[in-house]
């Protein structure tokens, strides 16, 4: 069988591409050997933050505990919680086989594996179906990584997909890992009871921002609760007599009913046989790309596959791109603009573009602006004003702005619109921020008195 375009992985990159492909008039197919929706919606995203809406009117309750304004309790039905969740999973991802079935594109459930230039391999129980397009869309997206003496096991130590499908909720927990999967996870199981443990090998949690946004971070998940170790390498986790045991570089050993490993993700490039129509890997397996996403002639290769940004609404963006590309409607190189991304729970980390860390690194003149999150009535009215916002500026661009505290993700839509549009100082007047709204304090932090920074 022969297509225009042949997407191996029906995650939010290849499904998306797949859609804006057949409006355009190609002949498409998609081949997925798990699950319609990718690791985002069946074990990703959408699950944990299922998790974690149910557990914040706990977050919010305590808040207003401490301030002396209200009691009481809430109780979580944690068996409950996962059914809701394996039935919105569920029928989520039929609707969007559905939906895809329905724009006229043809799905194939099993393993696809290149088996040349325009020629793919479908493995699976049935056998094997060789099919042949003009052009090939890797959307294969990522797992779980982990590493010597670090591989979870099933028993005690699990992935992030074998947690979420954990019985019931573990006494303690470790979790290895201090990235927005182990945050996220940590955040839910805390509140839930379960008496936390992180460890991150970096200098500090969340390593992926400046280190003012990680230290109130920190700060934040200590009153809660968690106890945060950074620093200190992994040796060795492993079940035994029935617990995780984790062995630290310094000679410590911590123990708990369950352990996560957290470490970040790998590409599902292993057997893909990219290879065979002229890929070339990078030293972690992620599929190298050109300005143009491409892998080889006639192949692309989008989202966690290539390594660029390992987010759901990245992937979804490259495969926007190459599908107007393929279409003849786009000729310039791949720009995705300044990233959003979001660590959440009852604190949350927001940032959009570069952090100062980076900008320093690459040797630019950096200065931030700030404003505490104790200046919006919002925050105020949450009973959690801790946090701030932070612009992280070029010269007089604005390159970066993050955030940290409670909420704080429903900001990130706004910062990049901010971050697009231009919107220094000078600019600010052509914008109405509604108020009272947490919006506000964006405005705020732009306009705060700028400090050049040497370190971050």
């Amino acid at each position: 069988m022969h297509y225009d375009v042949l997407i191996i992985g029906g995650g939010p990159g290849g499904t998306t591409a797949a859609k804006e492909l057949a409006a355009g008039g190609k002949r498409v197919a998609i081949i997925e050997d798990k699950h319609w929706g990718g690791t985002c919606l069946n074990c990703g995203c959408i699950p944990t933050k299922m998790l974690l809406g149910a557990t914040a009117p706990l977050a919010m309750l305590r808040a207003q505990e401490r301030l002396r304004t209200m009691k009481g309790g809430i109780d979580i039905d944690y068996k409950a919680l996962q059914a809701r969740v394996g039935r919105f999973i569920k029928g989520s991802s039929q609707t969007l086989a559905k939906a895809l079935t329905a724009a006229g594109i043809t799905l194939y459930q099993g393993y696809g594996v290149i088996a040349g230039k325009g020629h793919v391999a479908i493995r699976s129980e049935a056998g094997e179906e060789m099919l042949t397009a003009d052009d090939i869309i890797l959307s294969c997206g990522s797992s779980s990584a982990s590493f010597p003496g670090l591989a979870p096991d099933g028993a005690a130590v699990l992935d992030s997909t074998g947690i979420l499908n954990l019985p019931e909720v573990p006494e303690s927990l470790i979790i290895v890992g201090a990235g927005a999967i182990g945050l996220e996870l940590g955040d839910f199981f805390g509140l839930m009871g379960t008496k936390v443990t992180i460890v991150e090998a970096a200098p500090h949690i969340a390593p992926t921002e400046d280190n003012d946004i990680a230290k109130e971070l920190d700060r934040t998940l200590g009153k809660a609760g968690r106890t945060c170790i950074a620093g200190v390498m992994a040796k060795s986790l492993v079940t035994k007599d029935g617990q995780a045991e984790l062995t630290l570089g310094d000679g410590r050993v911590l123990t708990a009913s369950k352990a996560l490993v957290a470490v970040g993700r790998t590409p599902n490039t292993a057997g893909l046989g990219c290879e065979k129509a002229g890929c070339a890997l990078k030293r972690r397996g992620f599929v190298e790309v050109d300005e143009h996403l491409l892998a080889a002639e006639g192949v692309y290769a989008i989202g966690d596959v290539n390594g660029l940004t390992l987010l759901a609404h990245a992937a979804d963006h490259q495969g926007a791109y190459v599908a107007r590309r393929i279409l003849g409607q786009e000729h310039g190189a791949y720009v995705p603009g300044p990233v959003p991304s979001c660590i959440y729970g009852s604190t949350e980390v927001m940032r959009v573009g570069q952090t100062a860390k980076a900008l320093l690194a690459a040797g630019k003149a950096v200065s931030v602006s700030q404003a505490s999150l104790t200046l919006n009535p919002i925050a105020q009215a949450a009973g959690a004003s801790g946090g701030f916002v932070k612009v992280v500026w070029d010269g007089d661009v604005i390159a970066g702005i993050a955030a940290v505290g409670h909420g704080v993700s429903h900001l990130v839509t706004v910062a990049q619109l901010l971050m697009v549009g231009g919107y220094v100082p000078e600019k600010l007047h052509e914008v109405m921020f509604g108020h009272p709204t947490l919006d506000e304090i964006l405005p705020a932090a732009i306009r705060a008195p700028r400090v050049s920074v040497t370190e971050a």
